[in-house]
């Protein structure tokens, strides 16, 4: 099977310039000014920009267990019409992967039924350290660690067996972090003052950037200590940026980071309009942390964007605040939202694909993905970045029907989407002939 890409604007490697791109079966196998060649499927691109595949590395598509607010399905759809061809999937689903079968169970429900390529993170609880670390490092994306409140046995708040986890496992180790006894402190106190009735508000009061800190500063005191590989997740803080280093290039960093969509674009001015469907945590905190988050991610000390996609129906969300879940759905537009950076000249073009595309693959070591090269898979997206649109309920793909970007405009859209080169996205159509393929690591 061969498809041609024509005349396409391709970004990588902090470059954009014009080629042609051959696809042969699942590989790019040419890239060159101009290709003239019989294929199966020739596509015009002129006019739009074509990137890498984005890779997620943090979404929870809730199956199995909790598939009344998502599935594997369902959420890797709306990942491809947003332009996300891999994601990296959590463990605190139901039952939670905390052992290599249940690890495997996840597995193979994404092998029937995900349209993007996929990983799964094995969960530590305070007490799996012999399955955490029988886990394959070529063919699991990292271990997780919840050192902050989470689903049922999920935080590991012991700290010799966090000592073990970090001298003993040779995988990547991936970390939310929030203090729990911080938050439980912060609580009694909101408690105090408001009663059961706690505003929306008091939610980064709450859930406070000395909280994040803490717990952070500990993740990374601990990594330095036993020189573990350490990624910490969604950062929401500017107090937190500190402890993160942007002197040595990506691939030699043992400690890296990253930001969320909703960290860059929200702050709590919001928390007024949308309330609790801009519930997550780590919580949207202070303009001033939205900020010097952003500044950090082009300055190089935070390294990748991503989601944490993690839906609840709208019935969920509507409720008081200690009864509202925390999480929203994301995939579907974190791109759109990013490339609407780039038209308020925030950001380049080249630094979105750097920390979505290329970034991503460098640190957890993804094989022959992230980035437009030949002999890589043909993991690819087609952008124009003239063509605004808005999201609306009759647009959202994600099971639970809801986005916190309902109302908002896009100027950009994504026009195709090739996971291992099939089109599996076109104008708004699926093809669903094909499945993603797992995920394996260079490690």
């Amino acid at each position: 099977m061969l498809a041609l890409i024509k005349n396409a604007q391709i970004v990588n490697e902090g470059r954009i310039y014009k080629a042609d791109v051959l696809i042969e079966n699942k590989i790019i196998k040419l890239i060159a000014p101009e290709i003239n060649i019989e294929a199966e499927q020739i596509i015009d691109a002129e006019g739009l920009h074509l990137i890498p595949g984005v890779i997620d590395d943090q979404v929870h598509f809730r199956e199995p267990g909790l598939t009344h607010k998502a599935n594997i399905y369902t959420e890797s759809k709306a990942a491809i019409a947003g332009g996300i061809t891999s994601f990296m999937e959590m463990p605190n689903t139901n039952p939670q992967a905390l052992t290599q079968e249940l690890l495997e169970d996840k597995y193979k429900i994404a092998a029937e039924n995900s349209i993007a390529n996929y990983s799964f993170f094995m969960g530590a609880s305070n007490d799996n350290l012999e399955e955490v670390l029988k886990t394959d490092p070529k063919k699991v994306a990292a271990i997780k660690i919840f050192m902050g409140s989470s689903t049922g046995n999920m935080l590991v708040d012991n700290k010799s067996v966090l000592e073990e986890i970090f001298s003993k496992s040779s995988m990547l180790i991936a970390v939310h972090c929030e203090d729990e006894e911080t938050i439980q402190e912060n609580t009694i106190a909101a408690k105090k003052e408001f009663g059961e009735a706690v505003p929306i508000s008091e939610h980064p009061n709450i859930r406070s950037a000395e909280a994040c800190y803490k717990s952070s500063s500990m993740a990374v005191e601990l990594a330095k200590k036993h020189n573990t590989r350490l990624h910490v997740f969604h950062l929401s803080t500017e107090k937190e940026i500190a402890l993160f280093d942007n002197s040595i290039p990506l691939k030699d960093k043992k400690i890296t980071a990253e930001v969320c969509i909703h960290h860059l674009w929200f702050d709590e001015s919001k928390y007024a309009e949308k309330g609790t469907l801009i519930k997550w945590n780590p919580a949207v905190k202070k303009e001033s942390d939205k900020n010097a988050l952003f500044q950090a991610l082009l300055d190089g000390k935070l390294d990748v964007v991503a989601t944490d996609h993690a839906p609840h129906t709208l019935e969920e969300k509507s409720n008081t605040y200690f009864n509202a879940p925390s999480g929203g759905p994301l995939v579907q537009h974190a791109l759109p939202a990013m490339l609407s950076f780039v038209n308020q000249e925030k950001i380049s073009l080249e630094k979105v694909v750097e920390k979505m595309c290329h970034n991503p693959a460098i640190c957890f070591r993804v094989e022959n993905r992230g980035f437009i090269r030949e002999g890589y898979f043909a993991d690819l997206v087609l952008v124009d970045l003239d063509k605004p649109w808005e999201v609306t309920k009759e647009n959202i793909l994600y099971k639970c029907g809801w986005s916190p970007f309902e109302g908002e405009t896009f100027n950009a859209q994504i026009t195709h989407t090739f996971v291992n080169g099939h089109i599996a996205y076109e104008y708004g159509n699926f093809d669903e002939t094909t499945r993603g393929m797992r995920l394996t690591f260079d490690r």
